[in-house]
């Protein structure tokens, strides 16, 4: 499943040719622009707060359920050798997400494909292998939103109305268009919903390798491959690892002090690096022999003697996460020996949007992602980051 792959841009290329033909100072000031661009660090947004899932204002089902196109979640137990049937269970029954080649943009708005799955149960769709920086790309979003991120030449032919991308720079390149299906629906004879299927049909016929989940409960989870069968479409189950660290040096942490308290326990960024490290199997020793982290464990810390590290990786709709954060909140019903649990979900790189219909870019990173550390006394802690290219997370 891909995070983010770079490749070299056309844009990047086109402007290589041009400085091909600049005398020698030309080309020199602009290698010293671009060197200097490179060694730009990019602006990243981390936000982390506090709060109790009792609280009336807590905002964990809403972050959850507005983070639409998720690609990978782990989850951190520490002082846990063997996990319990009901979270393998769930872990296990994510359930499927599908991909459809060369499907063509107009089956998404048809009447059909809205009655069936937009209206029903909840329903994402994203496109495959295309960079958000530089190809056209489309996201559904469960609330009925389609979302284009165009590139000028196909904006124009299109005759779509929309607004230009805010990350563009000085030369636009990009526009946003946002379809909403829902209301298309109440009015298929509308003059709005013609000139749309009119575009996606004659005007500037698309198609794209798209991602595909729904979830409508009581439903058959074969509806979907039914519907495609037209189509070159296939079916996928999440991949799932699950796998125990022993010895594991943990952070201590007191729910109460989000910034930490000196010598006596470590704050949230501080475990949002030691959490990077963890998921990456990257050594928290600092060896002086290792040349590849000097990375070691916030202090104060405790050794655990086993950890139970379970990672998801696919097309993971957001009621799945909810459900997954309310079973680990309720893995302290019961006494245990940890005194806080991690989940952690990251986002498509190449998504159109982060969190609702924020835009969202790549740069040189194209991160959007959360995590929860849930304390035993209900306490919860939220990271929200998101890279140069996004707003400010919700």
């Amino acid at each position: 499943m891909p995070a983010g792959g770079r490749r070299r841009g056309a844009a990047e290329e086109r402007g290589g040719a041009r400085a091909a033909h600049r005398g020698p100072g030309a080309r020199n000031q602009e290698s010293m622009a671009t060197l200097r661009r490179l060694r730009e660090t990019p602006r990243h947004l981390l936000v982390c707060e506090k709060s109790n899932f009792g609280h009336d204002k807590s905002r964990h089902r809403h972050l959850v359920e507005t983070h639409y196109h998720n690609y990978r979640v782990s989850f951190l137990i520490p002082e846990c050798g063997i996990l319990s049937k009901e979270l393998k269970n769930l872990v296990m029954e994510i359930g499927p997400y599908y991909f459809v080649k060369n499907l063509p943009l107009h089956e998404l708005i048809s009447q059909e494909f809205i009655n069936i799955f937009v209206k029903k149960g909840s329903c994402c769709a994203l496109t495959y292998n295309t960079n958000i920086d530089e190809d056209n790309t489309v996201a559904l979003l469960p609330n009925g939103k389609l979302i284009l991120s165009l590139d000028k030449d196909t904006y124009e032919e299109s005759g779509l109305q929309g607004h230009p991308s805010k990350y563009s720079g000085r030369k636009i390149m990009k526009f946003i268009v946002s379809i909403d299906l829902m209301d298309l629906s109440f009015n298929l004879d509308s003059k709005k919903y013609k000139r749309i299927s009119w575009s996606f049909k004659e005007k500037k016929p698309l198609k794209f390798d798209f991602l595909l989940a729904w979830h409508h409960t009581g439903v058959e989870e074969s509806v979907m491959m039914s519907y495609f069968s037209n189509y070159h479409i296939q079916e996928h189950q999440p991949e799932v690892s699950l796998s125990t660290v022993r010895d594991l040096q943990c952070p201590v942490l007191q729910s109460g002090e989000l910034g930490g308290a000196p010598e006596v326990s470590c704050g949230a960024l501080e475990l949002f690096d030691w959490l990077g490290a963890v998921f990456t199997n990257t050594s928290l020793n600092n060896e002086p022999n290792n040349f590849i982290s000097t990375y070691c464990c916030p202090q104060p810390s405790t050794v655990v003697a086993k950890a139970y590290l379970c990672t998801v990786t696919g097309f993971i709709l957001p009621e799945k996460i909810h459900l997954l954060l309310e079973q680990l909140r309720h893995y302290f019903d019961e006494p245990k020996l940890a005194p806080w649990v991690t989940l952690s979900v990251q986002g498509f790189a190449d998504s159109p949007v982060s969190w609702r219909e924020n835009e969202h870019g790549f740069r040189k990173g194209g991160e959007h992602l959360y995590n929860f550390v849930i304390f035993n006394n209900q306490d919860y802690w939220l990271h929200m980051a998101v890279g140069a290219n996004d707003d400010c997370p919700p």
